[in-house]
């Protein structure tokens, strides 16, 4: 542990670690420090010099606070412990004198600009700034740039505080943005007048401290005192990103992310950013029933009739369930209590046909063998990491972004792929692409294998690419055992976890939405559809797969957007989606959080629970629950993790044995989906995501075979 040091900071004696910077001890001691080149998740540049502050016993000039660490400070004559200011006549100067330099060239164009009431320099320059200024010379013009249908350049706001760039470069990994020229001359660019090519852009919005980087989408529609602002989840990915939803009425004007250490810092992916768009088309707002190949508009009391006396005609055995990837937990849990009523044991949460949560003998399988078991935090510690059938660029892109700022702290981190091999920005070493090379790495001496075995804590990730597949009960044994072998599992650190990148998935598989004991799962159900075994599915709110099989089948489809789910539907209720109904998601680490109702569905839509409860006792079969306490304590019943928010469950890795006896098969592994944009309806519902696939926004390819 870090031996502390005491300092004085406006003649207050605190105790700061010396690692900190002087700008972070000011803080710590409570004093307010202006910023605008400083962000604590970037490298300092110190090149805007507001943070200014007095060294007692220092130069005779004011010290830039950010570029300077406590470590550094030198004692009084005596012995007495070093002191700083931030608040003399030195440093108002000082501070006045930088803001009148930065308010040379920047237009007056604030009642305009949409940074306004969230402006740095506007509450610094209030704050700090003098009451006029001294220049009359013409400001200076700079050409936008094009940075991308995401982002909206004005950048003659720039005052080059290289945010932008440091981002891009350090965690976004791309070097499309860079300071070209210098004094009046400097601007910032994307040098070939290019889309920036990374899924996190979004993110250049929010750390540009002026009104040079602004939303593309939400230019000019709203102010910031105008909106309520709700905080949720997102639901784009399996991450559980923290989120904050503006909306106007029923409208929702911007997503923004909310900080979160253990889960995205203060980052969010652009899908999960800019999805709002499609959250307001292609909507599902009152039921619909199908008559002679045609949906037509109904009543829920008629919608209700037909479901009710088709199932009073279809044996139980001939009933099925299917639940989709945006899903909250406490629909999959009535929607398994329905059935398990109607007495059916055709149910399925893995429309993507993976064997995770179930063993081989059918039982259910521990949770840590379906989850990122380590945390997402334990990204940070890992000293090695092998990624098994998954691109997390795409399918995590702020998971990779973790792996990368592990990867640039570390300087030797060494990365190892096997499946394909995408370009993760970061160096990776590709090591194979089947199941065998698993087996090679336990046997092979010297190279990665040799570095994965000396490693201290090595993280080895299991995508849902590489369980997709027939042999996926083979891939989790093979994996599993290459764990133990190199010290991931089995000892004080648990270096295995799944990689999801479904939202409602491991929520749906900690409440058992699986078969029972002889129930057909994912791909059997579309079987038995086919064959006519199965004559009704209750699909709810599945989009992600072939549902063509179903046609043969009497299909109820329960959702929020009309897609897939719905053109093979006989029967749609109209659901609620993520931010419009409360609701319980566990992110791929089996971290329960909740969701927040931000406005209510539209419509004659309803929460997708009270959709089922209401079902339940048109059908005979209620559900004992009538409010969503109720429901959520049944949730705890079955999975004890719903009744805690907010928490990591820290496991150790499963057995090996436990999925053990199946061939691995010598086919490459794949993975989940090869598209960053349209992976779920509301994406597909989105023109925000669509501008984005025309505009040619590059997304991470895949690295062609030396």
């Amino acid at each position: 542990m870090t031996e502390l040091r005491t300092i004085k900071v406006n003649g207050r004696e605190i105790d700061v670690d010396p690692r900190l910077t002087l700008l972070q001890a000011c803080e710590e001691a409570g004093e307010e420090i202006p910023r605008f080149c400083y962000h604590e998740r970037l490298s300092v540049a110190g090149n805007c010099r507001m943070c200014l502050i007095e060294v007692k016993g220092g130069p005779p000039k004011p010290v830039a606070s950010c570029a300077q660490n406590v470590r550094d400070l030198r004692p009084g004559p005596d012995g007495q412990p070093p002191e700083l200011f931030t608040n003399t006549p030195m440093v108002k100067k000082a501070r006045e004198g930088v803001m009148e330099f930065l308010l040379i060239n920047h237009p007056l164009d604030c009642p305009i600009c949409d940074q306004g009431g969230e402006c740095d320099l506007q509450d610094q320059a209030m704050a700090y700034g003098r009451g006029g200024s001294r220049f009359e010379e013409n400001k200076r013009a700079v050409e936008e740039k094009y940075m991308g249908p995401l982002i909206k350049t004005i950048m003659t706001r720039c005052i080059q505080c290289t945010r932008c760039v440091r981002f891009a470069t350090e965690v976004a990994g791309v070097d499309d943005l860079g300071l070209v020229n210098r004094g009046e001359n400097a601007e910032i660019t994307t040098y070939l007048e290019k889309s920036v090519g990374s899924e996190l852009t979004g993110n250049l919005i929010d750390i540009c401290p002026v009104g040079a980087l602004t939303s593309k989408p939400y230019a000019y529609t709203a102010r910031p005192w105008e909106l309520k602002k709700v905080e949720t989840i997102d639901v784009m990915d399996a991450m559980g990103s923290n989120i904050r939803v503006d909306v106007r009425g029923r409208q929702v004007m911007r997503i923004l992310p909310r900080v979160h250490d253990g889960i995205n810092e203060e980052w969010l992916a652009d899908k999960s950013r800019f999805i709002w768009d499609g959250l307001a088309k292609r909507r599902l707002d009152k039921p619909y029933i199908r008559e002679a190949g045609k949906l037509r508009p109904a009543s829920w009391d008629e919608a209700f009739g037909v479901i009710a006396a088709r199932l009073e005609t279809t044996a139980p055995e001939k009933v099925a369930a299917i639940a989709g990837d945006l899903v909250s937990a406490e629909p999959v849990k009535a929607l398994k209590d329905l059935m398990g009523k109607i007495g059916t044991p055709h149910l399925d949460c893995r429309q993507d046909g993976g064997s995770y949560g179930v063993l081989p003998n059918g039982e259910r399988a521990p949770r840590s063998s379906y989850t990122f078991a380590p945390g997402i935090g334990a990204i940070d510690e890992a000293d090695m990491v092998l990624l098994i059938g998954t691109n997390p660029r795409i399918e995590a892109p702020l998971l990779n972004a973790r792996i990368r700022k592990n990867w640039l702290a570390k300087m030797d981190l060494d990365v190892g792929v096997v499946g394909e091999h995408h370009d993760l920005s970061y160096e990776s070493v590709h090591l194979g692409s089947n199941a065998g090379t698993l087996s090679t790495l336990m046997d092979e001496k010297g190279g990665f294998a040799e570095k994965l075995r000396n490693a201290e804590r090595p993280l080895i990730i299991l995508g849902a690419g590489a369980l997709t597949r027939g042999d996926g009960h083979a891939v989790m044994e093979a994996a599993l055992k290459l764990a133990k072998s190199v010290g991931a599992s089995g000892g004080e650190w648990n270096g295995f976890g799944v990689l999801h990148s479904a939202a409602g998935r491991v929520g749906a598989l900690d409440l058992g939405f699986l078969p029972g004991e002889s129930g057909r799962d994912f791909a059997g159900i579309l079987e038995g559809a086919a064959s006519g075994d199965i004559e009704v599915v209750y699909n709810l709110g599945c989009d992600e797969a072939d549902l063509s099989a179903l046609e043969k089948a009497f299909v109820i489809y329960q959702g929020h957007h009309g897609d897939a789910g719905a053109k093979t539907a006989d029967v749609i209720l109209p659901g609620a989606a993520y931010v419009e109904q409360p609701g319980l998601y566990a992110n791929l680490e089996g971290r329960v959080q909740m969701a927040n109702r931000v406005y209510f569905p539209f419509g004659e839509a309803k929460d997708d629970w009270a959709i089922l409860r209401a079902l339940s006792e048109r059908v005979g079969h209620t559900l004992p629950y009538d409010d969503l306490f109720a429901l959520r304590q049944a949730m705890i019943e079955d999975a004890p993790s719903f009744g805690s928010l907010d928490t990591l469950e820290k496991v150790e890795a499963p057995s090996a044995d436990l999925f053990g006896g199946a061939t691995l098969s010598n086919e490459p592994f794949g993975v989940v989906f090869g598209s960053y944009y349209k992976t779920n309806p509301i994406a597909r519902a989105s023109d925000i995501m669509d501008e984005c696939e025309k505009a040619g926004v590059p997304q991470p390819t895949q690295i062609a075979a030396e």
